[in-house]
């Protein structure tokens, strides 16, 4: 039987420090379109690890593009799930409502009554420069 090979002393963990980095932050960036909160949780671990990478990575005399990377994007994540967790919560009566007249809406048309329902109320909660604000940003 042989032994397996081993890369040199602090060569492998910084480079591994490093990739894991990126991925947290590439898997935290798309959990932020799904589940807001989630994507929230995941960005901050995947910010810790970009800021942990950077010494190992300079300790190692590796280059530190990728650490950096994911600091950015974990960053960008963070505060992207950090809105859309704080406008659920602030919205959370308005979408409840919502999602209880989805329960008995039995055609299309009713549905697009709730949606119009949901869209009013959440307009007359949040502020006019908020409103104007994602009014910029519909197609």
């Amino acid at each position: 039987m042989s032994t397996p090979v081993q890369a040199p002393a602090g060569q492998q963990p910084a480079d591994s420090a490093g990739r894991r980095a990126i991925w947290l932050s590439i898997a935290a960036l798309a959990m932020t379109f799904m589940l807001p909160l989630a994507g929230l949780v995941m960005a901050l671990f995947a910010l810790m690890a970009g800021i942990r990478a950077l010494p190992l990575l300079k300790g190692a005399g590796k280059p530190t593009g990728i650490a950096v990377g994911g600091i950015a994007i974990s960053s960008i994540a963070l505060a992207m799930s950090a809105l859309a967790t704080g406008m659920q919560l602030y919205l959370m009566d308005e979408y409840s409502a919502y999602q209880e007249c989805m329960k008995g809406a039995g055609t299309v048309s009713s549905q697009g009554e709730c949606f119009i329902q949901f869209r009013e109320t959440a307009e007359r909660k949040l502020p006019p420069d908020v409103l104007e604000l994602l009014r910029a940003m519909q197609p």
